[in-house]
């Protein structure tokens, strides 16, 4: 099969083919006498599985991950799409967690009763309860993502948060432990100081939330094609010869010299 009718059939242009083969993502095509390049249904099978990895995980992952699977045993091969597997599925559940939360506490704000002292926390009450460091909800603040109040006591001053400020610090906590930057934390915090809702940072994790099932959907796909390729094992192509025999052919380069000027390989 010509360099022409294996970009045809997996998709990808004839230099992205020849770019993929410099990567490692494919094995080595075997050379014709005139120099030309052959390759086989395993290629078109491993580009395919690439542009489905890529989607997924992202092109440089997609490219470490082929490397590893087409030059490791069966067992570490697989061991590596479960990896795959189980990072989506940690941002899955991260995002679930945090639209969980954005959810109940708008829920929250809009029964609340008026607040009282008693509903105030320490800066300690606080990070136990939240579950991370005193030293987390004072960045927090400086970014200016949590207003506590400042009390006075013996040793001269102290936060206090009081119930808008313990919404605010809830808030951030789901929102950065859904993988949210402080820009879009900044934006929900104002949004439910301002008195609105917070409906643009849940439709931001519902849209989150559906990239992910189309990520997932296409390490599915990607996984049929996988197992293929860890079952049949290296090649010969995938192998040079050394002075204790035959080791592994392994990319020393990085992804990014081996990318010519103005191609992609995404």
């Amino acid at each position: 099969m010509r360099t022409s009718a294996v970009a045809a059939a997996s998709g990808y242009s004839a230099q992205q083919v020849r770019d993929l083969e410099a990567l490692g993502v494919i094995p080595a095509a075997e050379r014709a006498p005139n120099g030309y390049r052959r390759f086989s249904a395993a290629h078109v099978r491993a580009l395919r599985a690439y542009r489905e990895l890529a989607h997924a995980v992202g092109p440089v992952d997609a490219r470490h991950a082929m490397r590893e699977i087409r030059l490791t045993a069966p067992g570490p091969g697989a061991a590596v799409v479960g990896g795959l597997h189980a990072r989506l599925n940690g941002e899955r559940e991260r995002a679930v967690a945090a639209r969980r939360a954005l959810a109940a506490v708008r829920a929250e704000a809009a029964t609340d009763a008026e607040p009282v002292d008693a509903d105030s926390m320490t800066i300690t009450e606080l990070s136990y309860a939240l579950g991370v460091k005193a030293s987390t909800l004072r960045f927090w603040e400086k970014a200016g993502l949590v207003a506590p109040e400042r009390v006075a006591t013996r040793a001269g001053t102290a936060r206090r948060y009081p119930l808008a400020a313990i919404r605010e610090a809830r808030v951030t906590a789901a929102l950065r432990a859904g993988g949210h930057r402080i820009p879009d934390v900044r934006e929900a915090v104002a949004a439910l100081r301002g008195l609105g809702d917070v409906s643009r940072s849940l439709a931001a994790l519902d849209a989150h939330l559906d990239a992910l099932t189309r990520r997932t959907l296409a390490l599915l796909r990607a996984g049929a094609l996988l197992a293929e390729i860890i079952e049949s094992g290296p090649g010969p192509a995938d192998f040079i010869s050394g002075e204790h025999g035959s080791i592994p052919l392994l990319t020393s380069i990085s992804d990014a010299s081996q990318n010519p000027p103005g191609s992609s390989v995404t």
